[in-house]
C-alpha cells in the first residue's frame, strides 16, 4: 500500500537534464526504523521542482529486522511502480562508532538498493553534509534547518517529518547535481 502523498507548488531551483524535460527521482535517507523517501519531479522549462509524494516507513522497536527491511524494500518498490523515476537518490553511509549501528545502517540501505536493482534503476550517493550544504548552505547544518528550507524551497504548507525532509534534501541535492554536470 502506497503512503498518501503531500503535493507541493514546488521549488525553482537548478534541475537538470534538457529545458522543459521532465525528470523524476526517488529520493531515501536509509534508517532500519525511519526511512524518509520522497518523489520529486524536476519539469517544465523553469525545471521547478515538487514534491509528489514523501513519507516515512515507520518501523516500531518491536518489529523483527528482517521485517523491517521487508517493509523498506515493499514500500520503495510500491513507490518506484507508481511513480516510475528514473534514478534513485540515497544518502551515501555516514561515520558511526558502533558496529552494530553501522550493520543496522548497512542492511536499511541494502534494502533500498536491491529495491533500485530490481527496477533496473540507477543510484545516486550524496554524503551528509554535501545534502546539507545543496539545500541549508552549509553542511554542518542541524535537522530542523533542513526542514525548514525544505518546505520554504518547494512551497510546503507544513514542515516534513525529519526523515522525510532529509529524504527531499537527497532529492534536491541530486538534481542540483545533475544540472551541474
Amino acid at each position: 500500500m502506497l503512503p498518501s502523498g503531500r503535493p507541493a507548488s514546488g521549488a525553482n531551483l537548478s534541475a537538470g537534464a534538457t529545458a522543459g524535460a521532465r525528470r523524476v527521482i526517488l529520493a531515501v535517507d536509509p534508517s532500519l526504523r525511519g526511512t524518509g523517501y520522497a518523489v520529486l519531479i524536476s519539469e517544465g522549462p523553469s525545471r521547478k521542482i515538487r514534491a509528489v509524494t514523501y513519507g516515512v516507513v515507520s518501523n516500531p522497536a518491536r518489529l523483527p529486522h528482517e521485517a523491517c527491511l521487508l517493509a523498506i524494500h515493499d514500500t520503495l518498490l510500491a513507490l518506484m511502480d507508481a511513480h516510475h523515476p528514473s534514478g534513485v537518490a540515497i544518502e551515501s553511509v555516514i561515520y558511526v562508532q558502533s558496529f552494530r549501528t553501522a550493520i543496522v545502517l548497512g542492511s536499511a540501505r541494502g534494502a533500498v538498493l536491491l529495491a533500485a536493482a530490481r527496477r533496473g534503476l540507477p543510484i545516486h550517493e550524496y554524503a551528509p553534509r554535501r545534502v546539507k550544504q545543496a539545500v541549508v548552505g552549509r553542511g554542518g547544518a542541524q535537522k530542523q534547518q533542513v526542514g525548514f528550507m525544505v518546505r520554504a524551497l518547494l512551497g510546503l504548507e507544513e514542515t516534513p517529518p525529519p526523515d522525510a525532509a532529509d529524504a527531499i534534501a537527497v532529492g534536491l541535492a541530486h538534481l542540483q547535481a545533475s544540472r551541474a554536470s
